[in-house]
């Protein structure tokens, strides 16, 4: 019964990948999408994004950390990884939200592509145009 108790889950969300993330007591193992994290991610600075709230509230080797992550590119899934294991800190341990907060962590990047315009090749760039 308290097992189930302990495990606390929140998402995590960057462009358009969204993460479901699962934050249990353990070794600090993190699995995303039934593969290691270092798999899963090969960057090493995505591994250290992800790692940043786990190292920042010095919880990295008392939580397992389980994800399935879906949408979006592997740099947006990373940052809505880090967002999601942020969120569920935050609700463990209300306590960390001013050093979460602080580094911007428990904020929603809102960054998101521009979309295209009509009359113009692209969200910004216009069509050639020749004056003669």
């Amino acid at each position: 019964m308290s097992e189930a108790s302990d495990v606390i889950s929140a998402t995590g969300k960057r462009k358009n990948a969204i993460a479901r993330v699962r934050l249990s007591p353990g070794t600090g193992a993190i699995v995303v999408n039934g593969r290691q994290m270092e798999e899963y991610f090969p960057r090493e600075a995505l591994q250290i994004q992800v790692r940043r709230p786990l190292e920042l509230t010095e919880l990295h080797e008392r939580y397992d950390v389980s994800a399935k992550i879906h949408g979006g590119g592997v740099a947006g899934q990373a940052g809505a990884l880090r967002h999601g294991i942020a969120r569920a800190i935050e609700k463990q341990d209300g306590t960390q939200r001013s050093a979460l907060k602080r580094a911007g962590l428990l904020t929603r990047d809102p960054r998101r592509k521009e979309r295209k315009k009509y009359g113009q090749k692209g969200a910004r760039a216009r069509f050639q145009f020749s004056k003669r």
